[in-house]
């Protein structure tokens, strides 16, 4: 009877027939029914054909407890498995196999057992079923016992069971392991172990074997499959061996597999993660069916790539021929719209996502919660953040980044601790993350014990933490630690030179910034922007003129790396120093582009120094057109007035201010003493400690007035009598600091104070006598450098 033919006759006509016309069916042929509707997934029907069955075998209980066990019916499974009355190591096996398929592993582990208790020998195929258990589930110490049984009962030469192990310890990321086994059967021309031992390789990172096991098994003359192909297509793309990949491409056209979804849904992805964009889309173009993980891939190539626009074009397509989207073709999404800034359509796919129920998923909240964060729209991040039931380390990072990355450097550092209060422990982003927060909040007691804690926990570093801890500790002003991190890296890049360089520049200590950047050249790393901005912020505070004229001739001539305000502002910065405000003034006219208010700034400054009013209030027009509602400009010029004696003109710039509604930022200074922060403002009185704070502050000004210090009028900013200014001087922010400071930070230890603004001349002058009155080290982070008093000097070159 044909084949089709004998399928499709009902089990209706079958048990009618043989009642009315006492037709009957063999056993034999009742058992390939049974067996047809089991493997067709008719499990109900065989059920019944089994239940009318009065001459059942051995072979037809097996084919109804494997029946209901491969379709997820356990319960029955079981029920049936135990109603047999023979139970051979087949029987065990068909239902093992279900509680492995499904993912049961104690049921699986008990029947296992059991099955050999009853004295039951498991066969190949029911180690192959539990070790495939171990291979889904990670479960590698029962994978390591089943080995132990395998070797014992001599199935360890069985190729099935080889099989089988190579793929369960390449699986478990015990790779070594599988290669052990995998060269006892390599002479084989099994495809399985091959493909076993290649996803081994390709699923954990190692591309360039996986690539030698494709280039091995084609010698051995082992045919390749559907699933050897999207291994070696996936090592490929790990690696990003295009050449070779395409090279695979020909061998899946020569063995006619291009037309195999899974092969081509691969091929995209490879070609996607080589960035050979044109490819991928070719393969995707000749695919006869959609598939989503293929257009998935190929979003993601996109984003990567940074073609945001062509990977949104690609979103709606997809919207378009109504595919199915799932939850890893969102987050590709949202990652082009954190690159893109653009708002609306990014609230309209969140939209799409509480539409469609996707807002359950973890992979797309914590995409959701990092394109927010990366819009600057943290509250909207809080939001999603705070709607997750189960958040893991992503979710916690994506926004402490969030945080740090705006600005929000204090939040940052706080949800970083109620993180590790949840039992959530970071991951390197999170710890690069909170040290840069660290570095802008210059609490350098937090950023330790986030390095202690990174050392303690055998975690292991990155370049990224890396990086972050020399920023970190070179911006708290300990340029020691800050070498001591950068020595110890394994590895370095430019941002860690740069880092470096720039640190050693802020603390005032250029020449060494110049030599690292000889140490960096020698390597072969080459300079970037920034590198430059370190540099020649080196050599202004420094006084190296030469050396500034030269790195700024450089950078486009040896680097190409246009000069950017930033370099033309530093270069200002170095000219004014030198009492060269004609060079500066015709550099600025020499620029491509306007100059905008860091170049401004600059000039200002060097006006100020150099009491060169009339440039001094061009620079200053400038700001008040380009920064209108900025403090910085009529402070400096009315001080500039004031400090040439023309009050009048320092009133009318006062005035000004008041008429367009701009507050001076107040000038304050904090210190840090046994974890506590204590802030300062000019003639505060208000910390508990404000009478010995005061009394101090006297003492200091007696005894450095005897070393020779003599207060500086020009920084008193208001026509009063020279009494009145020395009083007012006396009691500035950074003063009562340092007086504070002295009085609660132990001999022997640095005093770090910080301030908001610029230190002011006479303050400064005052730290240089302090240090060498006390023989104190005294460390002020102003909001242009740092500034180390050590022995009456200090690191900036004084230039005031």
């Amino acid at each position: 009877m044909h084949k089709s033919r004998f399928l499709n006759i009902s089990r209706d006509y079958l048990h009618s027939a043989a009642k009315s016309n006492g037709f009957s069916y063999s056993r034999l042929e009742s058992n390939r029914v049974l067996k047809d509707l089991s493997k067709r997934g008719r499990i109900d029907d065989a059920r019944n054909l089994f239940d009318k069955m009065l001459d059942r075998d051995e072979f037809s209980w097996n084919t109804m407890v494997a029946g209901y066990a491969n379709s997820g019916r356990l319960t029955e499974a079981k029920k049936l498995f135990y109603e047999t009355p023979v139970k051979s190591s087949i029987t065990w096996t068909s239902l093992l196999s279900g509680y492995c398929r499904y993912g049961f592993e104690n049921e699986a582990f008990e029947l296992f057992l059991e099955m050999q208790l009853e004295g039951q020998r498991p066969s190949q195929y029911t180690l192959g079923s539990v070790l495939g258990l171990c291979s889904t589930n990670g479960l590698l110490q029962k994978g390591e016992q089943i080995h132990g049984y395998a070797i014992k009962t001599w199935f360890d030469w069985n190729v099935f069971v080889v099989t089988s192990l190579v793929d369960m310890y390449g699986k478990c990321k015990c790779v070594f392991e599988a290669e052990c086994l995998f060269e006892m059967v390599a002479d084989c021309k099994y495809n399985a172990v091959w493909s076993a031992m290649l996803a081994g390789y390709s699923h954990y990172g190692y591309g360039y074997k996986a690539i030698d096991c494709f280039r091995n098994m084609r010698t051995e003359g082992v045919e390749s499959n559907q699933f050897t192909f999207p291994s070696i297509l996936r090592a490929c793309g790990a690696v990003m061996a295009c050449d070779f990949g395409s090279q695979v491409h020909g061998c899946i056209v020569r063995t006619g597999f291009g037309a195999n979804i899974f092969v081509q849904s691969a091929l995209v992805d490879m070609y996607a993660k080589c960035r050979d964009l044109n490819s991928a889309k070719r393969v995707l173009g000749n695919m006869e069916f959609d598939d989503e993980v293929s257009w998935n891939s190929l979003i993601l190539g996109c984003v990567r790539e940074g073609f945001e626009v062509e990977a949104l074009s690609f979103f709606q397509k997809m919207r378009s021929r109504g595919m199915k989207i799932d939850e890893y073709t969102l987050p590709s999404v949202l990652n082009s719209f954190a690159s893109m800034k653009v708002m609306q359509n990014a609230i309209s796919v969140h939209c799409l996502i509480i539409k469609t129920g996707f807002e359950a998923y973890k992979l797309v909240n914590n995409a959701l919660i990092d394109m927010y964060a990366k819009q600057g729209k943290l509250d909207c991040a809080i939001m999603v953040f705070s709607k997750m039931v189960d958040k893991d380390v992503v979710s916690w990072t994506s926004l402490v980044t969030g945080y740090s990355h705006n600005g929000s450097s204090e939040e940052a550092i706080k949800l970083f601790c109620k993180m590790r209060i949840s039992g959530v422990y970071p991951d390197q982003i999170a710890v690069a993350s909170v040290l840069s927060a660290c570095a802008e909040l210059t609490v350098m007691d937090f950023g330790q014990q986030i390095h202690a804690t990174l050392v303690k926990s055998g975690l292991g570093s990155s370049l990224s933490v890396d990086n972050s801890l020399v920023t970190m500790y070179a911006k708290c002003g300990s340029i020691v630690d800050a070498n001591r991190a950068f020595d110890n890296m394994p590895t370095r890049d430019v941002i860690s030179w740069t880092a470096l360089i720039v640190g050693y520049a802020q603390n005032g200590r250029g020449k060494h910034s110049l030599q690292f950047y000889d140490q960096m050249i020698a390597t072969g790393t080459k300079p970037d922007y920034i590198t430059f901005i370190g540099l020649l912020f080196a050599c202004s505070h420094n006084g190296l003129l030469g050396s500034g004229r030269a790195y700024f001739e450089a950078m486009d001539k040896v680097y190409g790396i246009k000069p950017g305000p930033e370099h033309y502002a530093c270069m200002i910065d170095l000219l004014g120093r030198s009492g060269k405000l004609a060079e500066a003034k015709g550099l600025l006219n020499q620029m491509v582009v306007a100059p905008d208010a860091v170049v401004w700034k600059a000039l200002l400054a060097a006006c100020r120094v150099h009491k060169e009013l009339e440039l001094g209030e061009m620079a200053a027009k400038n700001l008040f057109e380009l920064e209108p509602m900025n403090s910085m400009p009529y402070v400096m010029l009315s001080n500039m007035y004031s400090a040439a004696g023309k009050w009048e003109d320092a009133a009318r710039i006062r005035r000004l201010m008041r008429s367009r509604g701009i507050c001076k930022e107040p000038g304050y200074s904090w210190i840090e003493t046994n974890s506590n922060v204590s802030t300062f403002m000019s003639e505060d009185r208000s910390h508990p400690l404000r009478n010995e704070i005061y009394s101090k502050i006297d003492e200091i000004i007696m005894l450095i007035k005897e070393a020779g210090y003599v207060p500086d009028m020009s920084f008193a900013l208001h026509d009063t009598d020279d009494e009145v200014k020395e009083l007012g001087l006396a009691y500035h922010s950074e003063k009562l600091a340092v007086a504070f400071g002295l009085l609660t930070v132990p001999q022997g230890a640095p005093i770090r104070i910080f301030k908001n603004l610029r230190v002011c001349g006479d303050c400064h002058t005052a730290m240089k006598y302090t240090s060498k009155v006390y023989a104190r080290h005294i460390i002020l982070r102003d909001s242009n450098c740092f500034h180390h008093f050590t022995e009456g000097r200090c690191s900036c070159g004084d230039y005031w």
